[in-house]
């Protein structure tokens, strides 16, 4: 079966789309900056469960998908467009209230303003998420820019929003974890973007490509390597995986959460090859090194495999 990102390739090819296959849309602004523009589509039992999803959460991981996306091209988000489909039963209780509250409380922190939006009627919730960003012109960081020898990074740990999530859909497990379990279970339902980190790699001028940690290492590098035409060697024992993960995990399991569990929205990227001095200071961890192939391969115990991307797919 064709995945989404097969889809989105093939309209990309079939109708000449220029513009498609990053992060974000990068269009000319003026002669200082150019425009960000970003789409993300959440659907309730889809991409969130109203069950263990306080309205406040769901209206913050709404808005920091779509901050995630641009930061990702180095920008900074500045203003966003929020369109709804609502059930009855929202409507007329007080769920869009918390909604509005948890979505407004993280727009105030990076300085996004609401211009405008639809809402209309549905079965289930439906969250159409639009946020307009600017990064100055010429420099926004894209997924294609990745060169042989470049020494590929991560930013933060791996894996605690997929462990986050694990225990959300095993509520037995999940109680028994208790005060472990929070903090993972707040990287899934509240994740913070890493909108100032990104601008600070930006200013650096060493990137030479970057995505955020949507889908999983194992298919956001398959993004990259995919993009830039070239692969890439992935060092298992360097992976900054959340401490939690051990403690709570097989180191089997921990190793695939780190791989495969996306929505850590971490930022993924690759810099020059001498590089590694100016990073030193920030949160971030070596992970690997672009290589000349056409596939991503990882390296864990003294062996090596192919890393299939095995991160979340919707088809």
């Amino acid at each position: 079966m064709k995945s989404e990102f097969q889809f989105i390739r093939n309209i990309k090819d079939r109708f000449e789309l220029s513009h498609v296959g990053d992060d974000c849309a990068v269009l000319a602004k003026n002669e200082v900056s150019d425009l960000l523009i970003t789409a993300d589509l959440l659907i309730e039992d889809v991409d969130f469960r109203l069950e263990w999803a306080k309205p406040a959460d769901v209206g913050h991981k709404a808005l920091s998908v779509s901050l995630s996306d641009i930061a990702a091209m180095g920008g900074i988000p500045t203003f966003a467009m929020l369109s709804l489909g609502v059930p009855k039963d929202l409507w007329q209780g007080d769920f869009l209230d918390g909604f509005y509250s948890g979505w407004h409380a993280l727009a105030q922190t990076f300085g996004v303003e609401l211009i405008g939006g639809d809402m209309s009627s549905a079965d289930k919730l439906a969250i159409d998420s639009i946020v307009l960003g600017e990064v100055p012109k010429g420099k926004a960081i894209r997924r294609s820019g990745a060169k042989v020898g470049d020494l590929i990074y991560v930013s933060g740990s791996l894996g605690g929003a997929a462990a986050g999530l694990r225990m959300l859909e095993s509520p037995g497990i999940s109680t028994q974890w208790n005060e472990q379990s929070a903090d993972l279970i707040n990287n899934q339902l509240r994740p913070i973007p890493r909108v100032e980190l990104a601008k600070q790699l930006r200013s650096l001028g060493i990137l030479t490509s970057m995505i955020d940690i949507s889908d999983g290492i194992s298919s956001d590098m398959t993004h990259i390597c995919g993009s830039s035409r070239v692969g890439a060697t992935i060092e298992g024992e360097w992976l900054p995986m959340n401490p939690k993960l051990t403690e709570l995990f097989s180191l089997q399991e921990a190793v695939e959460l780190a791989l495969n569990g996306g929505e850590d929205f971490e930022l993924l990227f690759t810099v020059v090859p001498d590089a590694a001095d100016l990073v030193g200071d920030l949160p971030v961890t070596r992970i690997g090194t672009i290589v000349d192939s056409k596939k991503v391969e990882l390296k864990i115990a003294g062996e090596s495999r192919e890393l299939l991307p095995k991160g979340f797919r919707h088809f």
